[in-house]
């Protein structure tokens, strides 16, 4: 008689009510190895994928060629009694033997039963919508629920689709997606309106005695873009920027959420004004130093404070040029910063030195007054205060790390609430360097953590010398990834702890996308519960394990995903030299990408 046709994916809606079977029931199904469904041995009892008999020996099965043979068992209508007549074990079978069972009563009761029903009857086309589309047992040789895991580790699929030709010309091409980006065409606008202003005050003053324009016009226009270098880098800034930018609706046609989405190259704007002040300030130095060899202005304090401030300024834009940023960032930092403070600190000396030597001047007004009616008194009023700023916001708080492998290490924090897609800067030291990494909310909302992966000598400390606390400074910082809002639907690749900010956008701020991650050993690695947040993301993640499987070609599976998918852009985090790969192998292919700079 041949056996009836497969059932229909079970509901485990109803299997898990009150006609679904007992603990010790659902625990005792044992299914065969030549895949039908048949009385089982006393003795024995069935784990997921395996059977382990009572003197420890495994008999592998494979869940996915169960059947069903009997059209009379059906999870909603399994009885104790239906169970005896039919052959199978039940509580009073092993009432009397002592078991391990592969899941506690809780664990059941807690809704585990259907999983594990699901497993030994054959139900394995159960909808999505109900469970997550895999359920993989960990171990080679145990299957304990606690294992029961809801990720797969993926191998890149044989046949993807062929990439599409790259649009326009090959030399033009690679000049726009890397020489004329956003970033540099922000930094050319502001550098370019600065060299305009700054020619056009030049030509007006050809013929003035003495030679040249304003002096303290000159000492404006280097605060004014010292301002703006300021203003763009700052906390509260950046984050009302992207406040706006995020607002922008789904219905804006893409080719304008697409320029929208470039917001993070706001960078341009800080270097652009940057490298303008330093020309501004070389004017004023070369106005000032024709004034003293004249004779027409003898402040041999001025010429000095002049002279240090145009080498800090030439410093600051000399370290932070990629080419020797990369080099050695500490150096870069440092220079930054102290160079920074001390060129703010000069300022103010040099503002009340030529205002003294003003006052001095017959008929001239008092010191105070000559320094509140100067515009550069103002402006540096402000510059000061957005400096002070992050750091009275300074503080040490406790942190309490946990260790995910000697590769990666999860580091909580208890000491603020913090919002969707945000990036804090931690240090052990705040005077030498300081470290940005994405925070990952806790779902009770009350705490976050972040993940620091062996990248280099600081992050390797880390790992293998936990701290306990750490300093923070200002206020939590929204990162590019907050952009992908903007967009109904879209791909995020990642590698190795870019993972962090992934989940720090989908646990706080879930939306459509598909998740690619390249790492390797990533349950090793990062442990079970990031990649069961991974899975609670995107049930159908494409997760790789590249000790296995080796390095895929990621612009090929982000394409994949992306046509797969429908989505409307791609995004990357992954280290600099890939992120710049897949954001031009897709932009030269009109595919809207997006991924951290340099700058960003």
């Amino acid at each position: 008689m041949a056996p009836p046709a497969r059932p229909q994916p079970l509901d485990l809606s109803k299997a898990s009510n009150t006609s679904r079977p007992s603990p010790s029931l659902a625990t005792a199904l044992e299914s065969p190895a030549d895949g039908t469904l048949s009385p089982g041995t006393p003795g024995s009892y069935h784990t997921g994928y395996q059977t382990t008999s009572a003197d420890g020996e495994n008999i592998k099965n494979d869940p996915s060629d169960l059947i069903v043979t009997n059209a009379s068992f059906r999870p909603g209508t399994l009885t104790t009694a239906k169970a005896s007549s039919l052959g199978y074990p039940t509580e009073n079978t092993f009432e009397d033997q002592s078991i391990t069972s592969s899941a506690s009563s809780d664990d059941l009761e807690k809704g585990m039963a259907p999983v594990l029903i699901q497993n030994q009857i054959g139900a394995n086309e159960i909808e999505k919508s109900d469970m997550v589309s895999t359920v993989r047992a960990r171990g080679h040789h145990t299957a304990n629920p606690a294992h029961i895991s809801n990720w797969r580790i993926s191998g890149p699929p044989e046949n993807l689709p062929k990439l599409p030709v790259k649009r326009e010309w090959r030399i033009w091409r690679g000049i726009r997606h890397n020489y004329v980006t956003v970033y540099q065409r922000l930094f050319a606008i502001c550098f370019a309106a600065n060299m305009i202003g700054l020619v056009v005050l030049l030509a007006t003053n050809r013929h003035s005695k003495p030679w040249g324009p304003d002096r303290g016009g000159v000492a404006t226009g280097v605060a004014a873009n010292v301002l703006a270098a300021f203003l763009i880098r700052q906390e509260n800034v950046i984050n009302t920027l992207y406040s706006i930018c995020c607002a922008t609706p789904w219905w804006f046609p893409l080719r304008l959420r697409r320029m929208i989405a470039k917001l993070y190259h706001f960078g341009g704007v800080h270097s652009g004004c940057a490298v303008s002040a330093t020309a501004w300030f070389i004017l004023f130095t070369a106005l000032i130093t024709k004034d003293y060899a004249s004779e027409e202005y003898d402040q041999p304090g001025v010429m000095a404070v002049t002279y240090i401030l145009v080498a800090l300024f030439l410093s600051i834009c000399f370290f932070a040029v990629p080419q020797f940023r990369f080099v050695s960032h500490n150096v870069f930092e440092a220079v930054h910063r102290f160079a920074g403070w001390i060129s703010v600190a000069l300022f103010w000396v040099l503002v009340l030195l030529v205002s003294k030597a003003k006052s001095e001047l017959p008929g001239a007004e008092s010191l105070g007054i000559t320094v509140v009616k100067s515009a550069v008194f103002w402006i540096l009023l402000v510059i000061t205060f957005f400096t002070i700023l992050p750091w009275l916001r300074l503080r040490k708080v406790e942190a309490f790390p946990e260790m995910l492998s000697n590769h990666a290490i999860r580091i909580h924090f208890k000491y603020m609430k913090i919002g969707a897609i945000l990036g804090i800067r931690i240090s052990d030291n705040p005077l030498k360097e300081w470290h940005a990494f994405a925070s990952i909310p806790a779902p009770d909302g009350q705490s976050f953590s972040l993940i620091v992966s062996d990248a280099g000598d600081w992050t390797k400390k880390q790992i293998q010398q936990p701290s306990r606390a750490y300093w923070v400074r200002g206020i939590p910082i929204t990162g590019v990834l907050r952009m992908a809002i903007v967009f109904r639907r879209v791909v995020l690749v990642t590698t190795g702890s870019g993972i962090g900010p992934i989940l720090s956008m989908l646990v706080s701020h879930p939306l459509p996308c598909r998740l690619l991650w390249s790492t390797p050993d990533p349950e090793k690695t990062y442990g079970e519960s990031i990649m069961e947040s991974v899975c609670k993301a995107d049930p159908d993640a494409m997760i790789i394990n590249t000790r296995a499987s080796g390095r895929p070609d990621m612009v090929a599976l982000a394409y994949h995903l992306y046509v797969q998918s429908n989505a409307e852009a791609v995004f990357c985090i992954s280290n600099p030299k890939l992120t710049r790969k897949i954001v031009y192998g897709m932009e030269s292919r009109g595919i809207p990408a997006y991924g951290p700079i340099w700058d960003s």
